[in-house]
């Protein structure tokens, strides 16, 4: 699966304002249901979800990267938005340092291939210490998105 497949780069959050993981999680779903990308009136119910989710595993990989992700009913098809800090956020990440790039991700509850596809196209590149690295230096919207595009398209990524 390509990120152009499931992100949402209307969405894009080049630098975050919230500086704690509860309030970057807020923003980023805001975010989407702002792009019309979740059922109506189901913003609140997927952050607290995705808060509570978070709050018994933290998404945070290490390396100045976290995904948090949720399956919800609002969503028919798996969305994503990318949000960056340049300051950089507590999310209780396995190494203990501070995330720099979040990838929030909701999925269908009713599409687990779906859920996992998107999730392995994630990891496969944030797994890439070149991409990581490429990804925090966007500072741009354009930037993000081209970055996303040229990693869909070229196999070596």
């Amino acid at each position: 699966m390509k990120f152009s497949d499931f992100v949402c780069f209307e969405a894009t959050v080049p630098e975050l304002q919230a500086g704690d993981r509860d309030g970057v999680i807020t923003e980023l779903v805001s975010s989407l249901d702002k792009a019309g990308r979740l059922g109506k009136n189901k913003c609140q119910e997927i952050t607290a979800e995705m808060i509570k989710r978070e709050d018994e595993a933290s998404t945070g990989m290490g390396k100045g990267v976290a995904m948090p992700h949720v399956k919800h009913e609002a969503v028919a098809d798996v969305v994503a938005v990318v949000g960056q800090s340049s300051a950089g956020v507590g999310f209780f990440a396995l190494d203990k340092q501070p995330v720099y790039s979040v990838i929030l991700m909701v999925s269908p509850v009713d599409n687990p291939d779906k859920h996992l596809q998107a999730m392995e196209s994630l990891f496969k590149h944030l797994q890439q210490e070149k991409f990581r690295r490429f990804l925090r230096m966007c500072r741009s919207s354009e930037q993000i998105r081209e970055l996303l595009i040229e990693a869909d398209e070229d196999p070596s990524w």
